[in-house]
């Protein structure tokens, strides 16, 4: 059956008390005249020939709505930054625009909601190394930066991954003392978890053969006992304090520009994953100059202590439908890169290391109760099945002594697969996931030189927890940034070598859309307003080259984004 075209409706409360009985009555023979008087009013218009105002029509191409059916139409209408109506190729002769857009056969679907990134402005010393290919390439990189800044200055970098280098190593403290052999370096690897510095930054920092091995982190050695320059997890102790910091008007403008640079790849509202109560308001400033044409943001909001969190003066949900407060973020273990997550049995060909707890179960678990008793959402980071288990368990103490509806806590990554019994508990207390299934693509390396069996096949799982009744949301964690990787690795469960990993864990097309786009909105608190293309939902939508209802899983990865338009305004338009 064809879809009916949808057009603004009057909402009536689907739920009203006894008391307010007759107050009701009123309202629906207010509502029935009124639909009466539009009803008349349309014919009238249309026998006159008139068409109704306004500001955008796509028309065309298949629109996915997102609504509970997954409900596809031709024509979407927009006016004041909100979706008008859906409907049939007819509906747009109802309506006049300012621009209409001819889809052409294209999928439009609700803007991306990348629910944990990572997004900041940068030094005029960094270098970006994403994408980087080789360690000469990195090597030249460092040497064209120092060119720029002099000898002497600290060269900072971010984004290098062993697994896409062609000598399939990581760059080590002599590679980067060729390029710099004047000039101290630290460059953190993809995913953030560790960084490499070259002998003068190691020299600077004290950091020697004989430093004892940080608490929480690991110093690694060549097999000659000398130092190789890498770090995990506390790699901040290379340039900590001699680091120069950059002047704000370099962090504000490189910052402004990161998010623009979001609108190309489809996403309209991201969750910065953590910066500190101070941090916020540069947000704040940015968006209060800027707002209108950055995608929407909520930010969480690290962990400071008590008393800090209240001297901040705000609380989750604070804000606008530009910039709100997110949830609190707290470290449970290290990140998988290292690999320092906390697992239940040891790595693969390790007898005893299980990787990193952050902080003592106690104090993890005093931070959740004093989080949760101050109205807090909870967003923590757990990785390993431990960390994972630790957690829950947590969460579902303080839940459980102090009752609260719906809180829509929840887990951020979710790489290790934990027991049963801790699905179950997730899914009894509605404990959320918030995962990255394009990690099961760019860390297909990790994964496999460190986990086996079911841990490795089974790598952030994303059927499995919602068999279990467990919400799911999708996001990126910028490895990549890039959407299109996430949703490809969702269908296919393939790595970057096109091996598939539990297929088992592998969710419809139609599902993954809706993780990266309906459920983000659902874990800000913001079901109401975004994550779909209903009717009076705002209208933040992304036009893709190539309809990913009807194209191979193969090519999913390999679609573009077209267009991206935020509250009606087209922000951002391919060529």
């Amino acid at each position: 059956m064809k879809p009916r075209p949808i057009e603004p409706s009057l909402n009536l409360p689907l739920h009203v008390s006894r008391a307010s009985t007759s107050i009701f009555s009123v309202l629906v023979l207010e509502t029935l005249m009124f639909r009466q008087s539009i009803f008349l009013l349309a014919l009238f218009v249309t026998a006159c020939g008139g068409q109704e105002s306004a500001d955008l029509i796509l028309t065309g191409g298949t629109i996915a709505i997102v609504d509970e059916a997954f409900t596809t139409y031709e024509t979407l209408v927009v006016r004041d930054g909100k979706v008008l109506a859906v409907g049939d190729a007819s509906l747009k002769g109802r309506y006049t625009a300012d621009r209409t857009v001819e889809l052409d056969g294209r999928l439009v679907v609700p803007g991306f909601n990348d629910t944990h990134t990572h997004l900041s402005g940068n030094a005029r010393r960094y270098i970006d190394l994403a994408g980087v290919e080789s360690i000469s390439e990195i090597q030249d990189l460092v040497r064209a930066k120092i060119a720029e800044i002099g000898e002497g200055e600290w060269i900072t970098g971010y984004g290098w991954s062993e697994d896409e280098l062609v000598e399939q190593r990581r760059p080590l403290r002599y590679d980067l003392d060729e390029a710099a052999p004047r000039n101290p370096v630290i460059l953190t690897r993809a995913g953030g978890h560790s960084g490499v510095g070259n002998s003068l930054a190691l020299e600077l920092s004290d950091v020697t053969q004989n430093t004892p091995q940080p608490e929480g982190g690991v110093i690694e050695y060549y097999e000659d006992g000398e130092l190789n320059g890498v770090i995990r997890e506390t790699h901040g102790m290379i340039g900590a304090g001699l680091i120069p910091e950059a002047s704000e008007e370099e962090l504000h403008e490189t910052h402004i520009q990161v998010l623009r640079d979001q609108l190309a790849l489809g996403i309209t509202s991201v969750v910065q994953a953590g910066v500190s109560p101070r941090g916020f308001e540069r947000w704040e400033r940015i968006y209060e100059e800027v707002g209108d044409e950055l995608p929407r943001a909520n930010v969480q909001i690290r962990w400071s202590g008590a008393d800090r969190m209240r001297d901040f003066g705000r609380i989750t949900g604070d804000g606008d439908e530009r910039l709100r407060v997110g949830a609190i973020k707290v470290f449970v273990d290290g990140g998988f890169t290292g690999p320092a997550a906390y697992t239940i049995e040891p790595y693969r060909g390790e007898t005893e290391y299980r990787g990193i707890l952050e902080r003592p179960e106690e104090e993890l678990r005093t931070i959740v109760k004093q989080g949760h008793d101050m109205g807090w959402q909870l967003g923590f980071h757990a990785i390993g099945d431990a960390a994972i288990e630790i957690a829950v368990n947590a969460f579902v103490d303080a839940i459980e002594s102090n009752p609260k509806d719906d809180h829509r806590y929840y887990l951020n990554h979710f790489t290790v697969p934990p027991p049963v019994r801790t699905l179950d508990l997730m899914a009894e207390h509605g404990i959320a996931i918030v995962q990255q299934p394009n990690f099961t693509y760019t860390l297909e390396g990790r994964y496999a030189a460190n986990l086996d069996g079911h841990r490795l096949t089974n790598n952030n799982p994303v059927k499995t927890p919602m068999d279990h009744g467990i919400f799911m949301a999708l996001s990126s964690d910028i490895l990549p940034i890039n959407p299109l990787v996430g949703l490809y690795a969702a269908v296919t469960r393939k790595g970057m070598s096109g091996e598939v990993y539990g297929p088992d864990e592998a969710i419809t097309i139609e599902e993954a859309i809706r993780g990266y786009t309906a459920n983000g909105a659902w874990i800000t608190f913001e079901e109401g307003i975004k994550g779909t293309l209903e009717p009076g939902m705002l209208a933040d939508m992304v036009v893709l080259s190539d309809d990913l209802l009807a194209i191979e899983p193969d090519d999913i990865i390999d679609v573009e984004i077209d267009m991206t338009i935020l509250g009606g305004s087209v922000l951002y338009e391919r060529n």
